[in-house]
């Protein structure tokens, strides 16, 4: 009996010290809580802010506005608190983010967007400004003794050193995906930790390697300072390749619109303040790169970060969403073309295995934000006390800045272009002894005169070919009439009659190649 007593005793007292540890639980982790909240409530001032809408990024000086005193003064004036998260532009946690709804906003190249959606199965985030497009912030430098253009990394022991998972090695996949490189290795990239990184391995490289480095500001400049040092390619001689976007969570973005328009809008204010200002954005660049604790920039370095980058304003937005045409649009690349294209380059550089929107590039972005500005006729002069009225003389919309026509070369200046590289096509085939374009060639030159948009800035020399056997003065004339043929057809499909010029090969003793029109794009030298 006794001992029956003490069995119930202990289970009675086990219980009780269960029932005492989960009083405390809850005490701790419940009630406590609630009373400190409701102490700290009783004892604390309204906050200032109705919303706070937080945003992943990373320490890229094209989102330095973003982190701006002026956007954070603009929106304070609607009462939102925005929260930049930097989580050092790791794009798959930056989705994931996005798709738990830890963060509302958030900044991407579209190419990791694409690259970070198709690998998680998911695009949990629309496009809803372009921020930015680098024109020469991203460069691939190499040494001139040992590559001279791009075709001299047509080799097998070629490499490009480069940071994974960047703009730079995006810029090197557009390289791969245009230019003639067949001998490049399957393993045709080496990697380093950043511009640093990048720019210490071409310190330490022997001028005589095949390799080309891929960097950008101010490391580009630092490159190029260096002894038998040369510029391959930058980011201003392409169009809509490496550009920046802010995107916001698809739930968000329907449940609160108008938050998501409210930061547009201050985005769109600061960006036009800073631009206004004498050095406005190098100070800016400044600033941040201190604020997030990356390299201190001198004014010098800023200024060349700042040329480097091209900040989309309010008035390009609406040209690339679509939402103008004609003059208006000032021949600037409609967004659903640019992602298009950068798929293009992803799955032709096996970046990616297919096409994860199936085409459907249009439902990656949302036009009805900035639609709905440009009805109300946003001005973002308008609230900074830069502007008492948008519609009064000299008080002018921001420009659209689009693409200067390349001036006409005479032939000492084409003989004079410095050769950038072959670019990659389908062999152009003719009729045996004749100048007839086949069909499928027809095709593989309307596709060229497509993609030659995207390379504004350079020339192009089209060469053509024919077989050594005959008649030698018959084939140099049939080389020429190759050559006019298809410089005529791509002039016929819209390339300028200024940046393309017809030449024809000494005829070779090559084999089914020699049927074919090669294409080579150069520049006036720097």
């Amino acid at each position: 009996m006794n001992e029956q007593r003490a069995k119930g005793c202990l289970i009675a007292a086990v219980i009780w010290c269960v029932i005492l540890a989960a009083l405390g639980v809850a005490y701790k982790f419940l009630v406590h809580p609630h009373l400190v909240g409701k102490l700290r409530e009783a004892t604390s001032a309204p906050s200032q802010y109705k919303d706070e809408v937080l945003l992943a990024a990373d320490s890229f000086s094209g989102y330095a506005i973003l982190r701006s005193d002026a956007i954070k003064q603009a929106l304070r004036a609607r009462q939102i608190k925005l929260t930049v998260q930097d989580d050092k532009a790791d794009y798959a946690a930056r989705l994931q983010a996005l798709r738990e709804g830890r963060v509302q906003l958030a900044v991407f190249t579209i190419d990791s967007l694409v690259t970070a959606g198709a690998k998680a199965g998911d695009f949990p985030a629309s496009i809803v400004l372009i921020i930015d497009e680098t024109k020469g912030g991203d460069a691939i430098v190499a040494y001139q003794s040992a590559v001279a253009s791009l075709q001299d990394l047509n080799h097998s022991s070629a490499r490009f050193v480069l940071t994974p998972n960047s703009p730079s090695e995006f810029l090197a996949r557009v390289v791969l995906a245009h230019f003639n490189l067949p001998d490049l290795p399957e393993k045709w990239f080496a990697a380093a930790e950043g511009a640093a990184g990048v720019y210490q391995a071409f310190r330490g490289a022997s001028p005589g390697e095949k390799k080309a480095f891929v960097l950008w500001e101010p490391y580009v400049s630092r490159a190029l300072d260096q002894k038998g040092a040369h510029l391959l390619i930058d980011s201003s001689k392409l169009k809509g390749y490496i550009v920046d976007v802010l995107v916001a969570q698809r739930q968000f973005l329907r449940d609160r619109p108008d938050a998501v328009q409210a930061v547009i809008e201050a985005y769109c204010r600061a960006a036009y303040s800073y631009a206004r200002q004498a050095d406005g954005l190098a100070k800016l660049v400044m600033e941040d790169a201190r604020k997030t604790g990356g390299e201190p920039l001198n004014e010098t370095q800023a200024r060349q970060v700042v040329q480097g980058i091209q900040w989309k304003n309010t008035l390009e937005n609406y040209a690339h969403f679509g939402l103008v045409a004609g003059a208006e649009q000032g021949g600037l690349q409609n967004l659903e073309d640019i992602i298009g294209n950068i798929m293009d380059v992803l799955v032709k550089t096996k970046a990616l295995s297919s096409d994860p929107l199936s085409a459907r590039f249009h439902t990656l972005f949302y036009d009805k934000i900035l639609a709905d500005m440009r009805s109300a006729q946003f001005h973002p002069g308008k609230g900074l006390n830069l502007l008492s009225d948008a519609g009064s003389p000299g008080a002018s919309l921001e420009q659209v800045r689009s693409d200067q026509e390349l001036p006409q070369l005479n032939p000492a200046q084409w003989a004079s272009l410095h050769p950038v590289g072959e670019l990659k096509t389908s062999p152009i085939v003719f009729v045996r002894a004749s100048t007839n374009i086949s069909l499928d060639s027809e095709r593989e030159l309307q596709e060229l005169a497509r993609r030659l948009q995207s390379f504004p800035r350079y020339y192009l020399r089209v060469v053509g070919h024919a077989r050594a056997e005959g008649d030698a003065e018959a084939n140099r004339a049939l080389t020429q009439a190759r050559a006019d043929a298809a410089a005529q057809y791509l002039i016929g499909q819209g390339v300028k009659p200024a940046r393309i010029r017809a030449e024809g090969a000494p005829p070779s003793a090559r084999g089914g190649e020699a049927q074919a029109v090669s294409f080579v794009v150069g520049q006036m030298p720097y």
